[in-house]
């Protein structure tokens, strides 16, 4: 099992949770669509839930809450960057044209966060970690495995992250409209410019994928569950992905990397 034992280099994804409306369906809708195990958690960390894959921690569900007088969130999965200083990466942040969400606040002592929106639109969080580093394993069926940008412009985002978090977004390797957000020279997730599968007014966003061991019988385990399907599976050289919903909203990606 391809296990996390080092921490994450300021920049990349480290983490990944999902804020429901009804947290534990959706803990009971991952249990059955990844074999995960993960229950409410605390009160005094408003029940958050973190779930893992043979007792390794995974991913987060919490529940969703709005700031008084303020709307609901939107059921959506979260991708988090990782960081060294939190308030340095916030004021890097703000620099560079994003947008605060939410403050920098402790998480007891497990570690820091905040909550913010590059210029382009799409929402992210920043984890620097004290007690928890973030997910501890990867690239594994029932595990993240990659996160990608979608963006109206690429250009405008790519300046951002650069300088908001020192990476890298060269153009990958064979491609001509995908770039690798690289860090100390490896490939820890992607940029893309929206369109393609995705629908027309589609927002900026962060797409979380998770692998799978096998595509095709996952989305059908998906819509048995009562979770629909945005773009069906589809071969590419990276691998066979669909982009799915699960049953309150979320939006995410599962993919089986080629083999051989």
């Amino acid at each position: 099992m391809p296990e996390v034992t080092t921490p994450y280099r300021p920049g990349t994804p480290c983490w990944v949770d999902l804020m429901a409306k009804d947290q534990q369906a959706a803990l009971d809708f991952y249990r059955d669509l990844f074999g995960w195990q993960g229950e409410i958690g605390p009160a005094e960390f408003g029940g958050y839930a973190i779930c893992t894959l043979n007792g390794r921690p995974v991913a987060g569900i919490g529940p969703t809450m709005a700031p008084e007088g303020m709307p609901e969130p939107p059921v959506a999965w979260t991708t988090y960057l990782a960081s060294d200083d939190a308030d340095a990466t916030l004021a890097a942040v703000t620099a560079a044209g994003g947008t605060t969400l939410t403050p920098v606040m402790d998480v007891g002592t497990v570690g820091r966060m905040l909550v913010v929106a590059d210029p382009t639109g799409a929402v992210f969080g920043v984890w620097q970690p004290v007690d928890f580093a973030g997910a501890q394993v990867v690239n594994e069926p029932g595990a993240l495995v990659w996160n990608e940008l979608n963006t109206a412009d690429p250009a405008v985002a790519s300046a951002f992250y650069t300088a908001a978090f020192g990476v890298e977004l060269p153009l990958m390797e064979g491609a001509t409209h995908y770039w690798s957000l690289t860090v100390d020279g490896k490939a820890v997730g992607g940029v893309q410019k929206l369109g393609g599968s995705l629908p027309p007014g589609t927002p900026s966003h962060w797409l979380t994928y998770f692998a799978v061991d096998d595509t095709d019988s996952t989305v059908d385990a998906l819509v048995k569950a009562r979770g629909s399907v945005l773009a069906p599976p589809t071969d590419a050289p990276w691998g066979r992905y669909a982009i799915v919903q699960d049953p309150q909203g979320a939006v995410f990606a599962v993919i089986k990397a080629p083999t051989g």
